[in-house]
C-alpha cells in the first residue's frame, strides 16, 4: 500500500478523548454483557452512541417497570410480591428493547470481527499520538492490573487510566447516580457504626441491583481494553521500525 493512498479500513481511531479500536472478540461474551445490562454489548464494541442510548433507556424503563425488584422477589420465592411490584405498562415496552440489545450485540460482534480481519490484512499505518486544546492522547504501555484496581475503587477510573475518557466519564457518572439513589453511602455509614438493621432498611434494592452488572463489566472491559491498547502500541512500534529501518528488499525467513 502506498503512503499517499488512504487506507480503506483501519483498526483504530485515536482522538484527544479516546482510542476507538476494533479487535477480535468472542460474540458470546458480548452477548452475555448485553444480556446482563442492555447497551453494555455495544459499549464493549466502542459503539458509543447506541450504547449510551440503550444504557440510559435500560435505567429509565427498568426503574419504572420495577424489573429489578421483580427479579429480587422472584429469586427469594416471593412471587406474589414480584407480581405486585411489576408495572405491566412499562414491562411490555421493556422486553422488545431488551431482546434487540442481545441480538444486536451478537450480530455486531460477528460483523466487526470480519472488519478487523480485513483491516489486519491491510495493516494501515497507525497514528501514535494526537494533541488538541483539550487533551493529549498517545499510545503507551499500561498495566492491566492497575486499570483493574482503579475500576475496583470506583467504576470508570480504570477507563480514565487508559484514556478511554468517553466510557470512563459515562460509567463514573452513572455509578455515582446509582450509588446516590440506592443510598449506599448512607448504608455504609450506618454499617460502620454498627446499625446493620438501619443499613438494611436504608438501601433501595431497585437501584442497588444495577451495580453487580456494572462492576462485572468495568472489571472485564478495563482489563481487556488495556491489553488490547498495549497490542496497538506494539504494532505501531513495529510499523515505525519496519518503515524507517528495514530495507524494502529484506526477505523474511520462512
Amino acid at each position: 500500500m502506498k503512503n499517499n493512498v488512504s487506507p480503506r479500513r483501519t483498526r483504530a481511531y485515536i482522538s484527544a478523548f479516546t482510542t476507538t479500536q476494533i479487535h477480535l472478540r468472542n460474540p458470546w461474551v458480548v452477548t452475555f454483557f448485553a444480556f446482563s445490562f442492555p447497551g453494555f454489548g455495544n459499549l464493549l464494541l466502542h459503539r458509543y452512541a447506541k450504547a449510551f442510548t440503550l444504557i440510559s433507556w435500560e435505567v429509565f424503563i427498568n426503574t419504572h417497570a420495577k424489573v429489578n425488584l421483580g427479579i429480587l422477589y422472584s429469586m427469594t420465592g416471593h412471587f406474589a410480591k414480584a407480581k405486585e411490584v411489576l408495572d405491566p405498562r412499562w414491562l411490555i415496552i421493556y422486553v422488545g428493547i431488551y431482546m434487540y440489545s442481545i441480538w444486536d450485540g451478537y450480530r455486531s460482534t460477528m460483523d466487526i470481527n470480519k472488519q478487523f480481519l480485513l483491516a489486519d490484512h491491510e495493516n494501515a499505518k497507525l497514528t501514535p499520538s494526537v494533541m488538541s486544546a483539550w487533551d493529549i492522547n498517545f499510545l503507551d504501555k499500561k498495566a492491566p492490573f492497575v486499570a483493574l484496581a482503579w475500576s475496583l475503587l470506583v467504576p470508570g477510573l480504570g477507563h480514565l487510566y487508559i484514556h478511554h475518557m468517553i466510557t470512563g466519564f459515562f460509567l463514573f457518572g452513572w455509578t455515582i447516580a446509582i450509588m446516590y439513589f440506592s443510598h449506599i453511602p448512607e448504608a455504609i455509614n450506618l454499617s460502620m457504626i454498627g446499625d446493620f438493621a438501619g443499613a438494611k432498611a436504608a438501601v433501595d434494592m431497585q437501584w442497588l441491583l444495577y451495580l453487580p452488572s456494572i462492576l462485572c463489566f468495568v472489571f472485564y472491559d478495563a482489563y481487556v481494553s488495556t491489553v488490547e491498547s498495549n497490542k496497538l502500541f506494539e504494532l505501531e512500534q513495529v510499523q515505525h521500525l519496519k518503515q524507517q529501518y528495514q530495507s524494502p528488499q529484506f526477505q523474511m525467513p520462512i
